[in-house]
């Protein structure tokens, strides 16, 4: 059985899943909840890169499912 509706990639999205993700995402480090050693780690790495007048080179953010690593990139 094929299932031909199945959600695949999130460009497949319509403008409704786009508006709730954009309003329940943080949009600033002070929004994400939790992670508080990976906020501040983060924090330090853009204020650096602010600082030198480049953008924020490479970060690997790894750990198990469900932390909010995509949400944090």
């Amino acid at each position: 059985m094929i299932e031909t509706d199945r959600l695949i990639a999130p460009a497949a999205q319509g403008p409704r899943e786009d508006m709730i993700d954009r309003a329940i995402r943080p949009r600033t480090l002070d929004e994400y909840v939790g992670q508080k050693v990976v906020r501040e780690q983060m924090a330090i790495f853009l204020q650096a890169a602010l600082a030198r007048g480049e953008p924020l080179d490479h970060t690997l953010i790894f750990g198990p499912p469900g932390l909010g690593k995509t949400t944090l990139a």
